[in-house]
């Protein structure tokens, strides 16, 4: 594997560009708009690579930071998603938005996606949850990680926003009920009643 590639950015287009490395050779990746929008228009960088390999060719991508190209090849396990549907994921929200979204199940995040519909999203959701780790997440959303492994608290959490309340009154609310509660609904119940008081 080529793990990454550093030289003179020679042509920057929208989903790749052109390196040219020391021996005079240009390598053309494809990367996402996140990390396109991380370069300079010329100049010498560094992105770290996957070379994808399949029957008619291949393709070699390259990322700005190893926590994308991480994340790009966590996407490319998932049933159904290959390399482009996971640029798109890739280009189309910032990297701890997107592990959020996962994170949350949150279908209507990542269905804004172009080319991402509700199968697709619930695969991803299913596949790659328990694989999202808290350092990936925004650092104003850090605190939704404590509910990694409690699915009702997360879903507790979803519910809430989804009927209008913000992400950090959702999680305080939900995380004050959580030691009173057996059921999701008597959490959501009990997060509701710590909401309206």
């Amino acid at each position: 594997m080529i793990d990454f590639i550093k030289g003179i950015l020679i042509k920057k287009e929208q989903g790749s560009v052109v390196i040219e490395v020391d021996s005079g050779i240009g390598f053309l990746l494809a990367c996402s708009a996140n990390t396109l929008s991380q370069l300079p228009e010329s100049g010498e960088v560094k992105l770290y690579s996957y070379l994808h390999v399949k029957d008619d060719g291949l393709s070699l991508f390259g990322f700005k930071s190893i926590e994308e190209r991480a994340m790009f090849l966590r996407l490319i396990t998932v049933s159904g998603v290959g390399p482009k549907v996971a640029m798109a994921l890739l280009s189309g929200m910032p990297l701890p938005s997107l592990a959020l979204a996962i994170l949350t199940s949150d279908a209507k995040t990542i269905c804004k996606v172009k080319g991402i519909g509700k199968k697709t999203a619930e695969r991803i959701f299913l596949e790659l949850k328990e694989k999202i780790e808290p350092d990936e997440l925004p650092d104003t959303d850090i605190q939704i990680a404590s509910f990694k492994h409690d699915a009702n608290a997360t879903d507790a959490v979803i519910a809430l926003k989804s009927l209008g309340f913000g992400q950090n009154e959702a999680y305080n609310a939900v995380k004050a009920a959580r030691p009173k509660a057996t059921s999701i609904e008597e959490l959501i119940a009990l997060a509701l009643k710590n909401l309206s008081t």
